[in-house]
């Protein structure tokens, strides 16, 4: 883990913000991924146009030139200055906002952003429920997260840790949800679900590992169509909003 100095109590941002957790992302297979997740998420905000989005721990960069393109106005909140290091260009041309703050505690008023989303976080959060409620709170129109599904081949994650560790290098434990817990807080909210998207039914080290984008797509592509991805893909990107919309 970086070492944060950051008085906040949950900082797993910092970590995926770093150059070495983007080297997970790099090359034909990490491209493919982001890509993939990019589609989902920009299909999922076609309805809003031009929304205003804070993105939660997106220092990682992974959505924010594809919000811009489509032209979101961003901001992005990381736990330190540290989690600004990859947007930098962006920030420094004025094409995004990047502030500090406590992700347990939003520096924003209530339904301050149009649509908040949060990539690469809810997996190592401890507190949650409390994180969830700050992404809600500061929503006016759409909450879109992404996690990992227990329903998954992640149910073996703790039998190969060892190995994903191997081969990914920096690999950190997380946690794994059931939807029907994850919706459970947010309908307690007055959220509710929109839409899905479960990304990929082989975990993705796996595609790592096997560093050979044609068959990945070929596998991933079969599995999607026999409709094994519906039931057990993962991570899973999730739409919500609220109740009434």
């Amino acid at each position: 883990m970086l070492n944060s100095n950051s008085p906040f109590p949950e900082t797993a941002d910092i970590e995926t913000s770093s150059e070495a957790y983007a080297r997970r992302f790099s090359g034909q297979i990490g491209e493919w991924f982001i890509n993939v997740q990019q589609g989902a998420s920009l299909s999922m905000l076609a309805p809003h146009r031009r929304a205003t989005i804070l993105d939660v721990g997106g220092g990682h960069g992974q959505l924010t030139g594809a919000l811009i393109r489509n032209d979101h106005p961003v901001t992005v909140l990381g736990s330190a200055e540290i989690c600004r290091e990859r947007i930098q260009d962006l920030i420094d041309n004025r094409r995004c906002l990047f502030k500090v703050g406590n992700i347990l505690d939003l520096p924003f008023d209530d339904k301050h952003f149009d649509v908040v989303i949060s990539y690469r976080l809810l997996a190592h959060v401890n507190q949650w429920q409390e994180f969830i409620s700050e992404l809600c709170r500061v929503a006016k129109k759409a909450v879109i997260i992404d996690y990992p599904e227990i329903r998954s081949l992640n149910a073996f994650a703790p039998y190969l840790f060892d190995y994903k560790k191997n081969v990914e290098g920096n690999t950190r434990p997380y946690s794994t949800f059931r939807e029907s817990d994850l919706l459970r807080v947010f309908e307690s909210i007055g959220f509710f679900r929109k839409d899905k998207f479960p990304e990929f039914f082989l975990p993705m080290v796996f595609h790592r590992k096997l560093n050979s984008l044609g068959i990945s797509k070929s596998l991933e592509a079969t599995f999607r169509f026999l409709g094994m991805t519906s039931f057990f893909g993962s991570p899973i990107i999730l739409k919500l909003i609220p109740e009434g919309d």
